[in-house]
């Protein structure tokens, strides 16, 4: 079986790394977190004649739920959400309005994603890891050689724990116990910024090699 294409979009005011996760075999594709800018998801997903089928979401903060209402109208499919992370995306108007910005409200997600579970795109299954500390609700997506994780880690940094529901000690447990233990050649796609590896940060993240101690 082939491995699922992984296409980075990288979008909006906070240059937010959406992605489509692709099985080439079947044509069918997940958006991941669809940012600011939904359309440019929806134009991608016609360029490459792929066939939409769910909406998941690492966690629920705007720059990574803005796009979700249009890609959920114009394509019909479920969104999946943790549920620590409902509060957090019930308010995501009110997340817009603090930063100045006008967002629509997203509909309900249909499906909450639980801790150890799988979820498919064609014949590739990912696995759901819950890594909360960023936001209650982050989750982690681990398959195939890949885990997209949001905003927990980034090449040289961590997720910043100053938001509602953020917690130093919470993150880097979360990283400890989840992603570390991953093969060093574990490909890291981040919510911002670029692709790293599971190896490359264990050995030189400065926060995570206590060079730099997360307040």
């Amino acid at each position: 079986m082939a491995p699922p294409e992984i296409i980075c979009l990288t979008n909006g005011a906070f240059a937010e790394n959406g992605y489509l996760v692709a099985d080439r075999a079947t044509g069918d594709v997940v958006i991941v977190d669809p940012g600011e800018e939904a359309e440019l998801f929806l134009r991608r997903v016609e360029t490459e004649k792929l066939s939409p089928q769910a909406i998941w979401l690492t966690h629920a903060h705007i720059d990574h739920i803005a796009g979700v209402a249009y890609v959920a109208r114009e394509t019909g499919v479920e969104i999946f959400l943790h549920a620590a992370d409902r509060q957090l995306y019930d308010g995501a108007a009110q997340q817009g309005e603090s930063l100045g910005m006008t967002i629509e409200a997203p509909p309900p997600p249909e499906r909450g994603l639980v801790h150890g579970e799988s979820v498919t795109v064609g014949s590739c299954a990912f696995q759901v890891v819950h890594v909360p500390g960023h936001s209650p609700g982050s989750v982690a997506f681990i398959g195939h050689g890949a885990a997209l994780v949001g905003d927990v880690l980034f090449a040289g940094s961590v997720g910043r724990v100053d938001l509602p529901g953020g917690d130093g000690s919470t993150l880097l447990r979360s990283i400890e116990s989840h992603l570390l233990p991953l093969p060093d050649e574990t490909v890291v796609y981040p919510g911002h910024g670029p692709s790293t590896t599971i190896g490359r940060e264990r050995a030189s993240n400065p926060f995570l090699t206590g060079a730099y101690p997360l307040a």
